[in-house]
C-alpha cells in the first residue's frame, strides 16, 4: 500500500504569520481541528484546535494578535504520496 492511496487530497492550510482567531475561523469552516502551516510550498508544522486553547488562550494570549507560528506544533513527521 502507498500514501497516496489512503491521503486526503486538496488540504487547505495556513501560514506561519496567520492569527489564531483566523486558523480557528479556518477550522470552524471547514469542520477540522487541525490545519497544516505552510510557508509558501513548504511544510513547517501544524496548529490544531488544542494548540489554540492551550498555548494560546489559557496562556492569557489574544486570539488576535497572536500568530500561529508562536503556538504551532513543529518537527512533524510526513512522508510522500509514493512512499
Amino acid at each position: 500500500m502507498q500514501v497516496t492511496e489512503i491521503m486526503t487530497r486538496g488540504v487547505e492550510t495556513v501560514a506561519p504569520d496567520t492569527s489564531l482567531q483566523q486558523a480557528a475561523e479556518a477550522m470552524e469552516a471547514m469542520n477540522v481541528g487541525s490545519l497544516p502551516v505552510c510557508d509558501g510550498m513548504r511544510l513547517v508544522g501544524t496548529i490544531t484546535d488544542r494548540d489554540i486553547v492551550v498555548r494560546g488562550v489559557a496562556a492569557g494570549r489574544s486570539p488576535v494578535e497572536t500568530l500561529v507560528s508562536d503556538c504551532m506544533t513543529e518537527d512533524i513527521a510526513y512522508a510522500f504520496s509514493d512512499e
